[in-house]
């Protein structure tokens, strides 16, 4: 079993039992944002997490097994997303990313915003005109060091 496979048995398992992402990461003890991570093949889930999801959505052994495997991150299918959602996010690295990449090299220095030492939070805004998204990156700052 591939853990392509896995990622489609959990997602037909979510979808048939009804259950939205925050109702796994409940279960899991995690967040939201880190368990749809960990349940679409990018985090390695420890044996009581992985136990807990495979009860809950009724995954073969196998599967469980494999979801305490260290995963090949990145899951993305093309450089470029056809997604029209993830095409927003490399648009908004392509305009903003120097800004971002200025911005932070004048607080912090020669460095980058570690995607290991690392939280995000995704959350809705109510708007008038229309609900807005709101992503909170939050990175520990690694600096470059010299040798």
């Amino acid at each position: 079993m591939t853990r392509t496979e896995i990622t489609d048995l959990i997602l037909a398992a979510k979808h048939k039992k009804g259950l939205k992402w925050a109702d796994i990461a409940k279960k899991v003890g995690q967040s939201k944002e880190w368990t749809t991570a960990a349940l679409l093949g990018q985090m390695t889930l420890d044996k009581k997490q992985a136990a807990t999801v495979g009860k809950l959505l009724g995954l073969p052994p196998e599967a469980v097994d494999q979801l305490q495997w260290v995963p090949y991150k990145g899951s993305l299918p093309t450089a470029v997303p056809a997604d029209p959602l993830l095409y927003r996010f490399y648009e908004l690295i392509m305009v903003y990313g120097t800004t971002i990449k200025s911005l932070i090299h004048e607080e912090f220095g020669d460095g980058i915003m570690s995607a290991i030492d690392f939280s995000m939070d995704i959350s809705r805004v109510e708007d008038p005109k229309g609900d807005r998204v709101k992503i909170v990156l939050n990175g520990k700052f690694l600096p470059y060091k010299m040798y």
